[in-house]
């Protein structure tokens, strides 16, 4: 009987993933992940996920259907692979995805390292996907789950392959509708709990108030421009902007007006019209490739520059240092640097990386 060990977040998703397991006759045992303390976060009863009463459903649950569960502690981890990276993302002028950088540096890599030092053969998490082998290539392949409305393949376009093969992704082939029933049916405790929206380290949606509490770095007012250098007024800090922002920027000049740029080394905020925020290309490194070792020359694919939107054709091309290039077939709104840009071939993931 194989030995997995379950990412429980407290959450409805990762609980019926565990339930799954032990009725498909794996041996489970449950890990919820200390990745935070009060000390680190403002504690609030929002829509997040990782919070101390997320531990305590996730025992519950294990109680419930009859496994061990355990904690482990990634707090100093966390500090400093997501909310480090995070603060620094954002003071330089970047919108970060932490989702991701969680799934690089800890759900997928230090979790997975513990569970093979203590003797599990899989590890396995409530993510929407679908994992597959292929025999003709001999790689492992992430594909799109059967639910494409809550498909998570974005935030796991950095899995190595032995990470694909060592994980599970018991929901694949299940709607959320009939997630939420088995956990009644169960009768989990966290069978209507809603699902977790915002970053589980900044409860309260406050970015800039978050990192204003950790430095003093990128709160300075500068200069809000237009996209030909000239002065329209004072912003309060490049940490409260993001591409594409159009309400709160403090600033009336008789047209609509949208974020299209930021430069921290001159701490300037570039504000134009809505057309100013298209692309056709854009370049990412860091890059991870999943359903091929690499590409050789120039690849078409469909690409999504950011979670919430529709991927769209393209050919990405590698670049003489490691990077990539992306060219899309229609303008692209709003690419934003430090977000995560993804490629597909159908439903497969071909891989991705970080829009610089």
């Amino acid at each position: 009987m194989a030995k997995v060990l379950v990412g429980m977040s407290g959450g409805v998703d990762s609980s019926v993933a565990a339930k799954v397991l032990l009725d498909m006759g794996y041996d489970v045992t449950g890990v919820t992940l200390k990745m935070f303390s009060s000390e680190d976060i403002t504690e609030t009863e929002t829509r997040t996920c990782c919070s101390l009463s997320d531990v305590e459903d996730a025992r519950a649950v294990a109680w419930k259907l009859g496994f061990e569960h355990i904690v482990l502690n990634f707090r100093d981890k966390f500090r400093k692979y997501v909310i480090d990276n995070f603060i620094s993302s954002y003071i330089s002028g970047r919108t970060p995805n932490p989702c991701i950088e969680c799934n690089r540096h800890i759900k997928f890599d230090r979790m997975l390292q513990k569970a093979e030092e203590l003797g599990f053969d899989y590890i396995a998490t409530g993510h929407y996907a679908l994992k597959e082998y292929n025999e003709e290539t001999g790689r492992y392949y992430l594909k799109r789950p059967a639910d494409r409305s809550k498909d998570q393949t974005y935030v796991l376009y950095s899995l190595t392959q032995h990470q694909l093969e060592k994980v599970l992704f018991p929901l694949c082939g299940y709607e959320k509708t009939e997630v939420r029933k088995i956990a009644e049916e169960a009768g989990l405790i966290n069978s209507r709990k809603p699902d977790s929206q915002d970053i589980c380290f900044v409860p309260d949606g406050k970015y800039a108030d978050f990192i204003r509490k950790n430095t003093d770095k990128g709160t300075q007012e500068g200069n809000f421009t237009d996209t030909e250098g000239n002065v329209l007024g004072r912003h309060k800090g490049i940490i409260h902007y993001t591409i594409g922002q159009r309400k709160g920027l403090g600033i009336a000049l008789g047209k609509p007006a949208f974020v299209v740029s930021k430069d921290a080394e001159t701490n300037t905020v570039v504000l134009g019209s809505d057309k100013d925020l298209f692309t056709n290309e854009l370049v990412a490194e860091n890059v991870n490739f999943m359903s091929v070792a690499g590409i050789d020359g120039e690849m078409r694919v469909t690409a999504k520059p950011r979670y919430n939107c529709t991927d769209s054709p393209a050919t990405v091309s590698m670049l003489p240092d490691g990077r990539v290039k992306v060219v899309f077939d229609e303008p692209q709104r709003a690419v934003t640097s430090g977000q995560a840009v993804v490629f597909y071939d159908g439903d497969i993931v071909v891989g991705g990386g970080t829009i610089v």
